[in-house]
């Protein structure tokens, strides 16, 4: 069982053991006796919801509900494109864009992300694609962080 000769840590396992067993258990009756809250939307409130239109959430132009692309942008808009093989290269396509040409939010959590994943996918040719992205974040035009513009009406 143990390699040991000293009965105390035995014991002492077995102990930190059964209190970790107990505060697991006591955890599980927690959550399973915790107050059901009462739903915050009623009938009407989820109605709406459902009859609202789909937008682009890039250029908040209104889309039919078998769109996959926005027909303003050209961006992927579809509830299940990041799901669908062949339409998530699209969506991929669009991020690995925006790092390279577009304006994206410069945080050094974002910008690491962006290293990862040009190393993850793009293997050998994402040197190339760090080096475009390394000349966006110098150049001028994308010095200021992208802001959602308001729309009037």
């Amino acid at each position: 069982m143990f390699a040991t000769s000293d009965p105390n840590l035995l014991i002492g396992g077995m102990a930190t053991g059964g209190l970790a067993l107990a505060a697991l258990w006591k955890l599980v009756t927690w959550i399973r006796d915790a107050p059901v809250r009462p739903d915050p939307w009623d009938g009407e409130v989820e109605n709406q919801l459902q009859a609202a239109p789909e937008i682009c959430p890039h250029c908040s132009t209104p889309q039919p509900p078998t769109a996959w692309f926005c027909e303003h942008c050209g961006r992927a808009v579809g509830p299940y494109n990041n799901l669908m093989p062949y339409l998530q290269v699209f969506s991929e396509g669009e991020v690995f864009r925006n790092g390279a040409s577009g304006q994206f939010r410069r945080r050094p959590l974002i910008l690491a992300g962006y290293f990862l994943l040009g190393f993850g996918m793009l293997s050998f040719l994402a040197p190339i694609y760090w080096f475009s992205l390394l000349l966006n974040l110098r150049s001028p035009e994308t010095a200021q962080e992208a802001v959602p513009e308001e729309k009037t009406q």
